[in-house]
């Protein structure tokens, strides 16, 4: 989440040094008066029990190095703070892949002289990535063929004997009609106009104009410009004799994607015939290659997305991958599906195998499996619109059939009308009760291509994952040594889950690109490097800290989420992080020392919804100390509503009274926070935002979320946070 922005201030209280001014008090303010008694935060933190118990606050990196009011607030009040966005990917890294982390350096080098600590936030997220850079890293290759092999396309033709007078703009001179050409005479000053419009380019490309032209002199020459006003154009010269013949120039860079070409000829005080115009360009040519469409074909993730089974009429439901050892290598993992005796149809136990794309008529595909049961089996294969929506009887060019040793078969087809239906197909279902009898079925190292052609070859999903774990490896790498191992706790992955478990697994998915409302502005990792993308960050912050001058021991990395303590489905999100975090944990060298819960909270004026939302946070709270990780507030503040989702009420429509409610849930989530959380786990807890939301701010906006004012005075929910750390 994006800090709350602060604001410079005229009037407060001794949290600044600010100097305080004799005015006549309002009630408002009189009855604010008893939080001027108040000591600042930090010391209401019982620290005998647990002395490196942090108390944080969300900062601007850039306003905190500014040695401002922001800073004195800070250290005044905190023991530690977390930039905003100063240490996200990209406000440090350029869409060229450079990398700058001179705010950073300065932060800590700054915090440092404080002593004050930084939490680190954060090092693997989805938002607030560089995706220039990172989308570029994975584009599509461009083929690499002999320069003499390369194609001319045509992007744009004028015939000029089409038209009998001028069809452009005219630029102060207007061209005529002869012999089916479009002719010019000088006409005594310097001239130019329009030869061709609208002519799709790419932004940068290089483009070859040619002209079938003729002058009245040997001597000919003109310039040809070519791009657009804006952004800007690129021109060449052209020469030409009396002869009526082609004649062509070559243009680099051009800088539009919609371009005209402009003739200047400028002094040239001859005639000058044109039949026609051609623009083109030079392109690979165009080939053939097979993209795999499958995920985790090989079994060896907890990826199942591309398979499901039916087992005795039970399904379609995600498939099951078998123990360690039942893979086609002994070692390995592979697919297994149970058949049951005296089935009533060939179908009542079937293997799906999907795709995330539809398959049309004409499609030309590549399936390759390895297979073996535990007893000899037949086999059907049909052609389905997603598991269980049959379309054809018959998908693969023959039926498979099982031995109990296994085998490798690869089939190649086109994708006929039949199977493709009205609507396309996705799937090959497998039936497995061709055997009237009960039997077990292995599926591994399965691979369903589709093939494609062009002058580009998509990467593979491997080539994929190995380019963005460079990537990855470049940022922490660069971090971890702006930081120089001063900032020894972090936000290691970043509010990884989606809301809801898709795949029917038992716990929520992760993010991604196919789940989210706003994937073009996103970069999901997780779309790359499956559920290693926890692993590979955590692997990397430990080996980079440590070569960054930091003790490998005082290193803490969390994972941070969001809506953990949601009452509307019993606390689930949190129940599936715990279960994910024990699966990335589940390889035996993969360490997660924390779990941050965000509570981006509102006071919920609706009795009925606040007692749910208070009963969720003490479940959130419970749920999270059984893990034994450290547990840390990260990015506490607070809103009010009406009814639970509603539309947060504005800071000046807040009363009194409710201020004071706001207070008091304060006071009940960090009270419930040090009763529930053993004190071996408390790691800390950090106020978001210091101040109410500006109007403007892209961060709850004009919501009273602080503990001070914009003014920097203190209120009512700052006795309530006081009163929670205090145990009062």
């Amino acid at each position: 989440m994006a800090a709350a922005s602060v604001l410079a201030v005229s009037t407060g209280c001794a949290d600044t040094d600010i100097a305080q001014y004799l005015v006549e008090k309002p009630q408002s303010i009189a009855s604010m008066e008893y939080l001027d008694g108040y000591d600042v935060l930090k010391n209401y933190v019982d620290r005998t029990e647990n002395p490196d118990f942090k108390l944080g606050c969300g900062v601007a990196a850039s306003d905190f190095n500014n040695l401002g009011v922001v800073y004195r607030m800070t250290c005044s009040n905190f023991d530690e703070m977390t930039a905003g966005n100063a240490m996200k990917y990209n406000a440090c890294v350029a869409s060229d892949g450079s990398m700058d982390f001179s705010t950073v350096t300065n932060f800590v080098e700054t915090a440092q002289a404080a002593g004050i600590t930084i939490y680190g936030h954060t090092l693997c997220w989805h938002s607030q990535q560089q995706n220039e850079y990172l989308n570029g890293l994975i584009a599509d290759r461009e083929v690499e063929v002999d320069p003499d092999a390369a194609v001319e396309v045509e992007d744009g033709y004028v015939d000029y004997s089409t038209y009998t007078s001028f069809p452009y703009y005219v630029m102060g001179y207007e061209p005529y009609w002869e012999d089916g050409c479009m002719c010019s005479s000088y006409p005594g000053s310097w001239y130019q106009y329009y030869a061709a419009d609208n002519i799709t380019t790419t932004a940068g490309g290089t483009y070859k104009v040619t002209l079938m032209i003729q002058g009245s002199t040997d001597d000919g020459s003109l310039t040809v410009q070519m791009g657009n006003w804006s952004p800007g154009t690129v021109t060449n010269t052209l020469y030409f004799d009396t002869e009526m013949k082609e004649q062509s120039v070559e243009l680099t860079n051009v800088p539009s994607t919609t371009s005209f070409v402009v003739l200047q000829p400028g002094t040239y005080s001859g005639d000058i015939k044109i039949k026609w115009l051609k623009v083109t360009h030079s392109e690979a040519p165009s080939v053939s290659y097979w993209t795999d469409l499958l995920t985790n074909g090989d079994a060896e993730d907890s990826d199942v997305s591309c398979f499901y089974a039916t087992e005795q009429g039970d399904g379609p439901h995600a498939a099951t991958i078998g123990e360690a050892g039942t893979g086609s290598d002994g070692v390995g993992h592979a697919f297994v599906v149970q058949s049951g005796d005296n089935p009533p149809q060939t179908y009542s136990t079937q293997f799906f195998v999907q795709v995330p794309q539809q398959l049309k008529e004409g499609d030309n595909y590549r399936f390759t499996m390895k297979y073996r049961a535990e007893k000899a089996a037949s086999s059907e294969t049909q052609a389905h619109n997603g598991p269980g929506n049959y379309v054809y009887w018959q998908m693969l060019s023959y039926n498979p059939s099982f031995t109990t040793e296994w085998q490798e078969t690869t089939w190649t087809g086109t994708i006929s009308s039949s199977q493709a239906g009205s609507s396309g197909m996705n799937t090959i279902a497998f039936n497995l009760s061709v055997l009237a009898e009960a039997n077990t079925y292995y599926f591994d190292d399965l691979k369903f291509e589709l093939e494609g052609s062009g002058n580009t070859i998509p990467l593979t999903d491997e080539e994929k994952a190995d380019t963005l774990t460079w990537a990855m490896d470049q940022w922490i790498a660069g971090m971890m040594g702006a930081c120089s191992g001063y900032v020894t706790s972090w936000d290691v992955v970043n509010e990884p889950l989606s809301g809801a478990d898709y795949d029917g697994d038992g716990k929520f998915d992760l993010q991604s690109s196919e789940l989210s409302d706003d994937p073009d502005n996103n970069f999901y990792w997780q779309d790359y490097l499956g559920e290693n993308y926890v692993r590979i960050p955590i692997q990397l912050a430990r080996q980079y800290f440590a070569e960054s001058g930091g003790n490998a021991s005082d290193l803490k990395l969390f994972i941070n989420d969001y809506n953990l303590e949601s009452w509307w489905d019993d606390n689930g999100k949190l129940r599936s992080l715990i279960k994910w975090i024990e699966q990335w944990e589940s390889d035996g060298t993969t360490v997660i020392d924390g779990i941050g819960t965000q509570m981006h909270v509102s006071y919920i004026l609706d009795a009925d919804g606040q007692a749910a939302q208070e009963e969720a946070i003490v479940n959130m709270f419970e749920l999270l100390a059984s893990t034994g990780k450290l547990i840390k507030i990260s990015e506490l503040d607070m809103g009010i509503v009406e009814k639970a989702f509603g539309t947060g009420i504005p800071t000046e429509d807040v009363t009194e009274e409710q201020q004071k409610l706001m207070a008091d849930f304060y006071t009940f989530i960090i009270q419930k926070y040090f009763e529930i959380i053993p004190v071996a786990q408390q790691y800390g807890i950090t106020q978001w935002a210091a101040t109410d939301s500006p109007a403007n701010s892209s961060w709850r906006g004009g919501e009273p979320i602080g503990l001070w004012d914009e003014n920097y005075n203190r209120k009512h929910t700052y006795a309530g946070f006081a009163a929670g750390l205090s145990g009062e």
